[in-house]
């Protein structure tokens, strides 16, 4: 019975208002977030199903959001190679 109650506890998901994720996590800020929810169809936060609508109200899925962002750290640019350095012809 233990094991059923551990696993339940585990896949729970906790949601959250935007202003209630803003003050649980001050480095997102609400007006960054409301940003994201606006764009989420071009910034691939719909894709991730962190958003979920609830009538009017908007609630972030923690788990799911936190994945989206490392996603957006991973799928980063990375630094353009600068050229090789050509050989200086003397004459």
């Amino acid at each position: 019975m233990k094991t059923q109650q551990n696993e339940s506890i585990q896949t729970a998901w906790i949601y959250s208002t935007v202003k209630q994720f803003a003050e649980r996590y001050p480095a997102f800020t609400v007006g960054g977030l409301r940003h994201q929810i606006f764009h989420e169809d071009t910034n691939g936060l719909k894709k991730s199903g962190a958003i979920v609508r609830n009538g009017r109200k908007v609630l972030i899925n923690e788990s799911k959001y936190f994945a989206w962002v490392e996603s957006q750290n991973n799928s980063a640019r990375e630094p353009k190679q600068l050229p090789k350095p050509c050989a200086i012809l003397r004459g």
